[in-house]
């Protein structure tokens, strides 16, 4: 137990290139930035249509049910061309200083010197069409219980994202920002109705909702999402703690995925006479994070990383994260990911 990993990066085993990372989060920002201005813009198209439809009326009859939500589709998409060829751009010229759009940005990263990032992308777009294949085949199936439905999600985190933090971290960055960014899209989508996707998306998301999920909004994927990313992005590459860009991926994709399993198939002591959580489940999580860790440092260690961190201390983060989670039941997505990682990192 008190065996010593030792952790350091090889001189050549993290590559660095200058501006790269700055870059990256600028782009990020002015996505995001922009999606979250694009209500405002919508919703303001929409009355001035409305105003003017008004006016219309005087001189002609009124608009059908049908033409006015496919108008309102098209003021959304129209808006939404606006916030990223326009508003994106002038953020990351304000800010970064690029002279190129930032979708241009980032293909020119993708394509230039890097093989690795393509076949990554490949891998990305093979496990997400099969999983989502997967998941509406599942949806329709009323006997799947709605918890098993929603880990599946974790465990194709934990496909998606693993070899990406080992292999290429700097990508994975932006990609959890474009991620973001997409599931900002679906949901305005979903919420609004807007045609053709609006019904189809509620639909497929619907399946997967619990009741921390609100009528209006559903935020469980954005919290698995940021669950996974913000422990990421706060880790500096392979620090003296090269686990903790991992908190994320290991806490849900593994441990929660792991408590929730076997609590709810072979649980039968609760840690409370209310709730749902079980000590079979929560010592099926530790003990899953602890098994995940050890396959880790291996991998780390093949790939050129010395790593260095206590087993004991590790033990210690992990079992107090599950416990956390074992008694939370609120967005435990959201936090015990920046719990964990705080610990990884003391």
């Amino acid at each position: 137990l008190f065996q010593r990993m030792e952790v350091s990066a090889s001189s050549g085993a993290f590559i660095h290139t200058p501006g790269t990372q700055s870059e990256i989060a600028t782009v990020i920002q002015g996505v995001l930035l922009g999606l979250f201005l694009l209500p405002l813009l919508y919703k303001s198209s929409l009355q001035v249509w409305v105003y003017c439809r008004t006016l219309g009326k005087q001189r002609t009859q009124a608009i059908e049910k049908r033409a006015e939500k496919g108008t309102g589709s098209a003021v959304f998409y129209v808006s939404l061309l606006v916030v990223l060829l326009f508003l994106v751009p002038s953020w990351t010229r304000l800010v970064q200083g690029l002279e190129v759009h930032p979708f241009v940005w980032v293909l020119n990263y993708m394509f230039t010197n890097s093989d690795e990032r393509l076949l990554l992308c490949a891998y990305w777009i093979f496990v997400i069409c099969v999983s989502i294949r997967r998941f509406y085949s599942i949806s329709k199936q009323s006997k799947t219980e709605r918890i098993l439905l929603r880990k599946y999600y974790h465990l194709v985190a934990v496909l998606i994202f693993s070899p990406a933090v080992i292999f290429q971290p700097a990508f994975l960055d932006l990609a959890f920002g474009a991620a973001f960014a997409l599931f900002l899209i679906l949901e305005m989508i979903r919420v609004w109705e807007v045609y053709p996707l609006g019904h189809t998306i509620h639909q497929f998301m619907n399946a997967f909702t619990d009741h921390r999920d609100s009528e209006i909004l559903i935020i469980s994927h954005f919290s698995l999402l940021l669950g996974c990313a913000l422990p990421k992005w706060m880790s500096s590459g392979f620090n003296d703690r090269p686990l903790a860009p991992f908190a994320g991926i290991l806490s849900l994709g593994i441990g929660d995925t792991m408590a929730s399993m076997i609590g709810y198939k072979y649980g039968v002591l609760r840690w409370s006479k209310t709730g749902k959580k079980t000590i079979e489940g929560t010592a099926a999580g530790i003990t899953s994070v602890l098994a995940a860790c050890s396959i880790l440092v291996t991998l780390l260690a093949s790939s050129g990383y010395i790593l260095s961190q206590h087993w004991l201390s590790l033990s210690v983060a992990v079992t107090l994260s599950l416990l956390l989670e074992a008694y939370t039941t609120q967005l435990d997505n959201a936090f015990i990911p920046l719990v964990f990682y705080s610990l990884l990192c003391l």
